[in-house]
């Protein structure tokens, strides 16, 4: 899927949320799809969420 046709799906689901649910709904919605697109491009990254998430504070047994 290109970039492109991303950004309009994004585009359009923000705008829906906007319309029908209002700002609150927009910024869930938003917020929503900035965590999804960080755990997407982590996976696709091959890194793992639990070790991202995880910090450099613990120590690996």
């Amino acid at each position: 899927m290109s970039t492109a046709l991303v950004g309009l799906v994004a585009g359009m689901a923000l705008g829906f949320a906007a319309w029908f649910g209002g700002f609150g709904a927009f910024l869930l919605v938003g917020a929503l799809g900035a965590v999804g697109f960080v755990v997407g491009r982590l996976v696709g990254d091959g890194t793992d969420v639990r070790g991202f998430l995880g910090g450099r504070g613990r120590g690996r047994r």
